[in-house]
């Protein structure tokens, strides 16, 4: 029925469609519906129907996750917020909650600890293999929000809770920690004390004597409007920065664009580092 009203030029109601859709899914025609989904949203968003399109979306992009289809659900996920920004939706509590939603079918599944024979050792290629996919699709879906967010009433780097999401995701799933890129979306979310949960494991998986470092990192990350505090730390782990040359350069680099403490030099390597904690979405 659905192929029909298309045919016709008349779309189905919202929920007809979604049902539809669903079926195929569930029959195990995961790409066919997929093409499906795709068109046919296109027809409601091209006729302005955008909180149709918005239903059928979600419902795809939650089912083809929940069926494990992460590539298909990501996907999906991404239309969802190219379709906010076509229909100009506000960033507000109803659509970052339905942004959650999506986000929580996004599979999270623990890697293997051990690894033996050569069975194993494919086994173990085959989930990092996974990993990467699960979190190279929720990264996708998130910074698209994280955009869509900071054009549409967020701040200007995006949604507070939308960055927390993306540093959790990360962490909890990346085959290669990047606890970086990890530090700079907690920054910009509103849930310190989740950072600091992170960090407290973070520290668990550090080489001996490194984990005061870790520590040293994020609270100079965190703390840009106190000088004084900025100093004090930086003289408390005088001896854990002499462990890593190019550190002293990140803290001019810190002292200048949020102190206003003038330097010799020019932007250094970390340049790009700061463009990111100034003013870009994505990290």
């Amino acid at each position: 029925m659905v192929r029909e009203r298309v045919r016709k030029g008349v779309l189905a109601p919202a929920q007809e469609t979604i049902e539809k859709l669903e079926k195929v899914v569930k029959d195990g025609n995961s790409y066919e519906a997929q093409q499906m989904y795709k068109s046919t949203t296109a027809r409601y968003v091209s006729a302005q129907k955008f909180a149709e399109a918005l239903d059928i979306l979600q419902s795809g992009a939650s089912l083809q996750l929940k069926q494990a289809q992460v590539t298909c659900g990501a996907e999906l996920a991404v239309l969802f917020v190219d379709t906010l920004v076509k229909g100009k939706f506000e960033c507000n509590e109803d659509m970052l909650g339905r942004i959650k939603k999506i986000y929580k079918e996004f599979p999270q599944v623990s890697l293997p600890q051990q690894v033996g024979v050569d069975e194993d050792m494919q086994k173990l290629s085959e989930a990092l293999g996974a990993a990467k996919i699960r979190v190279e699709g929720c990264s996708s879906f998130l910074k698209a929000a994280l955009r869509w967010s900071a054009e549409f009433g967020a701040p200007q780097n995006g949604s507070p809770e939308l960055h927390d999401m993306l540093a959790e995701y990360i962490y909890s799933e990346s085959p290669e920690m990047d606890m970086t890129k990890v530090s700079l979306h907690f920054v910009r979310g509103n849930h310190p004390e989740k950072f600091a949960s992170t960090l407290v494991n973070f520290m668990g998986k550090c080489y001996p004597g490194e984990d005061d470092l870790a520590i040293a990192r994020a609270v100079l990350m965190l703390e840009r409007d106190a000088l004084p505090l900025f100093r004090i730390l930086r003289q408390n782990f005088k001896s854990s920065i002499e462990r890593e040359p190019a550190f002293d350069e990140l803290l001019d680099e810190i002292a200048e664009r949020f102190y206003g403490v003038r330097r010799k030099s020019g932007l250094g390597m970390f340049g790009d580092l700061f463009k990111m904690m100034g003013g870009e979405v994505m990290a």
